[in-house]
C-alpha cells in the first residue's frame, strides 16, 4: 500500500490530509488520473509529485510502500 499526502486546496477538495491506496506498479500520471477522477480534481498536470520526498517526473514508477506527496505551485512575493 502507499500514503498519498495531499497539500493546499488538494487537501481541501479530498477532504483528507492523507489516503491510502494500493498504486505500486503504475506511474505517478497513472496515479494523478485515477485520483482526479475519484475526487474530482482539476488540473492535475500542474501538481508537483515527490515520492517518498524527492521530486519526481509523471513517468516515475511507484513501488509498494513509496510515500506520495502532491503539491500545488505556490505563489507569493
Amino acid at each position: 500500500m502507499n500514503k498519498v499526502l495531499f497539500f493546499a486546496h488538494l487537501r481541501d477538495a479530498v477532504g483528507e490530509e492523507y489516503v491510502t491506496v494500493d498504486a505500486s506498479g503504475k506511474t505517478v500520471a497513472e496515479l494523478k488520473a485515477d485520483l482526479a477522477a475519484k475526487y474530482d480534481l482539476a488540473r492535475m498536470e500542474t501538481i508537483m509529485t515527490a515520492i517518498n520526498e524527492e521530486f519526481v517526473s509523471n513517468d516515475e514508477v511507484i513501488a509498494e510502500g513509496d510515500e506520495i506527496a502532491f503539491i500545488p505551485p505556490v505563489s507569493g512575493g
